[in-house]
């Protein structure tokens, strides 16, 4: 839980670190770069990892409750941009990466992260779910496919970015009709990348699926750039 002492141990580790990392100058540009008021401390996304990473090495959470804690800690309390991105690295180790009970975290920082950065650092949270729970996520996604949250539709559409040949295109077909007709940008660019990735395994389906349905300039041009 986020107030037991490893999992405090683990946050204050993980905050101790970034800090000593930082770059001030760095940090100016990636606040210009991401168009964020939140102060950041100019510590690049690999090494946000890499330290997140050997933190919890040195204070490993024992149980997926205590990981989730320390991630919604640092995601709650964050005093500077790059806490959010350890938040997300965290529900990247192994313990955590099939775990379901840490979906409403992961749609907690969908929601309250509001921006493409931290939306997009989630998509492959989702996708190792959807892919090891299949049967709980495609409901879920279908939901966030309608949400009136520009943010949980992007994911919707995004979700199964890497997933390759275990792409389920029923799905992806659906949450990207009922978005097709979206105003907003990031829904827009969404739907494009998310068919460019498939093309990567399944040209000819992208191919059909483009020629079949009414989608905005900038997805039918996203999905097809490399398709010629």
């Amino acid at each position: 839980m986020p107030g037991d002492d490893g999992t405090a141990e683990l946050v204050s580790a993980v905050r101790t670190a970034l800090r000593a990392a930082g770059d001030p100058d760095r940090a100016r540009g990636m606040q210009t770069y991401l168009k964020t008021t939140e102060p950041c401390l100019g510590v690049r996304l690999p090494e946000v990892r890499r330290l997140t990473a050997a933190s919890a090495t040195a204070h490993p959470p024992a149980t997926v409750a205590e990981l989730g804690g320390a991630a919604a800690e640092l995601w709650r309390g964050a005093a500077h941009r790059e806490e959010r991105y350890a938040a997300v690295a965290l529900t990247g180790l192994p313990l955590a990466r099939t775990a379901l009970a840490l979906l409403p975290l992961y749609e907690e920082m969908i929601t309250t992260g509001a921006w493409w950065d931290l939306v997009d650092g989630v998509q492959p949270r989702v996708r190792d779910l959807l892919l090891a729970h299949p049967d709980a996520l495609r409901p879920v996604l279908r939901d966030w496919a309608r949400s009136p949250d520009r943010w949980l539709r992007r994911s919707a559409v995004i979700a199964q970015l890497g997933a390759r040949d275990r792409t389920d295109t029923a799905l992806l077909a659906e949450v990207i009709e009922v978005n097709a007709g979206d105003g907003e940008f990031f829904v827009r660019k969404a739907i494009g990348w998310a068919l460019r990735d498939l093309a990567k395994t399944d040209a000819d389906w992208v191919r059909r699926f483009v020629a079949e349905r009414e989608l905005s300039p900038l997805s039918r041009r996203e999905a097809l750039k490399h398709l010629g």
